[in-house]
Protein backbone atom coordinates (compact mmCIF):
# COMPACT_ATOMS: atom_id res chain seq x y z
CA UNK A 1 0.00 0.00 0.00
CA UNK A 2 2.48 2.37 0.99
CA UNK A 3 4.68 1.43 -2.34
CA UNK A 4 1.45 2.16 -4.58
CA UNK A 5 0.76 5.70 -2.27
CA UNK A 6 4.56 6.90 -2.70
CA UNK A 7 5.22 6.22 -6.05
CA UNK A 8 2.03 5.39 -8.23
CA UNK A 9 -0.57 7.97 -6.46
CA UNK A 10 -2.23 8.35 -9.80
CA UNK A 11 -2.40 4.92 -11.27
CA UNK A 12 -6.34 4.23 -10.08
CA UNK A 13 -5.76 0.75 -11.29
CA UNK A 14 -3.13 -0.51 -9.88
CA UNK A 15 -4.80 0.59 -5.94
CA UNK A 16 -8.06 -1.37 -6.87
CA UNK A 17 -5.88 -4.36 -7.74
CA UNK A 18 -4.74 -3.75 -4.43
CA UNK A 19 -7.51 -3.20 -2.66
CA UNK A 20 -9.30 -6.19 -4.46
CA UNK A 21 -6.31 -8.66 -3.33
CA UNK A 22 -6.78 -6.94 0.39
CA UNK A 23 -10.19 -7.98 0.42
CA UNK A 24 -10.00 -11.30 -0.78
CA UNK A 25 -7.41 -11.99 1.29
CA UNK A 26 -9.71 -10.59 4.33
CA UNK A 27 -12.44 -13.06 2.94
CA UNK A 28 -10.55 -15.93 2.80
CA UNK A 29 -8.94 -15.59 6.76
CA UNK A 30 -12.85 -15.64 7.99
CA UNK A 31 -13.34 -18.50 5.99
CA UNK A 32 -10.81 -20.22 7.64
CA UNK A 33 -11.58 -19.15 11.26
CA UNK A 34 -15.17 -20.04 10.49
CA UNK A 35 -13.78 -23.74 9.38
CA UNK A 36 -11.22 -23.92 11.93
CA UNK A 37 -8.42 -23.54 10.34
CA UNK A 38 -9.24 -25.92 7.81
CA UNK A 39 -8.70 -24.99 3.98
CA UNK A 40 -11.73 -26.86 3.04
CA UNK A 41 -14.76 -27.80 4.60
CA UNK A 42 -15.66 -31.51 5.46
CA UNK A 43 -18.73 -33.11 3.39
CA UNK A 44 -19.65 -35.37 6.25
CA UNK A 45 -18.95 -34.66 9.87
CA UNK A 46 -16.04 -37.79 11.26
CA UNK A 47 -18.54 -39.45 13.56
CA UNK A 48 -21.05 -40.32 10.67
CA UNK A 49 -18.05 -41.21 8.11
CA UNK A 50 -17.23 -43.92 10.92
CA UNK A 51 -20.70 -45.04 11.64
CA UNK A 52 -20.87 -45.38 8.17
CA UNK A 53 -17.71 -47.62 7.16
CA UNK A 54 -18.48 -49.85 9.92
CA UNK A 55 -22.62 -50.41 8.51
CA UNK A 56 -20.56 -50.79 5.50
CA UNK A 57 -22.68 -47.87 3.49
CA UNK A 58 -19.12 -46.10 3.11
CA UNK A 59 -15.88 -47.94 2.01
CA UNK A 60 -12.47 -46.94 3.22
CA UNK A 61 -9.39 -46.57 1.00
CA UNK A 62 -6.68 -45.09 -0.20
CA UNK A 63 -6.47 -42.25 -3.13
CA UNK A 64 -3.22 -43.00 -5.35
CA UNK A 65 -2.37 -40.44 -8.03
CA UNK A 66 0.39 -40.40 -10.16
CA UNK A 67 2.88 -38.10 -9.44
CA UNK A 68 4.12 -37.35 -12.89
CA UNK A 69 0.21 -37.26 -14.56
CA UNK A 70 -1.82 -36.64 -11.37
CA UNK A 71 -4.30 -34.96 -13.59
CA UNK A 72 -4.85 -37.88 -15.48
CA UNK A 73 -3.52 -40.90 -13.48
CA UNK A 74 -4.93 -41.67 -9.91
CA UNK A 75 -6.76 -45.04 -8.71
CA UNK A 76 -8.33 -45.46 -5.00
CA UNK A 77 -6.80 -48.82 -3.14
CA UNK A 78 -9.91 -50.13 -1.37
CA UNK A 79 -8.91 -51.50 2.10
CA UNK A 80 -9.82 -55.41 2.86
CA UNK A 81 -9.77 -56.22 -1.23
CA UNK A 82 -7.02 -57.81 -2.90
CA UNK A 83 -4.90 -55.82 -5.66
CA UNK A 84 -7.88 -57.50 -8.01
CA UNK A 85 -10.62 -55.62 -6.86
CA UNK A 86 -8.60 -52.33 -6.76
CA UNK A 87 -11.00 -49.98 -9.09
Amino acid sequence: QNYLDNFWPDLKAAHELFDSIVQARRERESESQENHGKEYPEHLPTEILEAGIKSGRYLQGTLNVNKHRAQLEAFVRLQGFGSKDTG
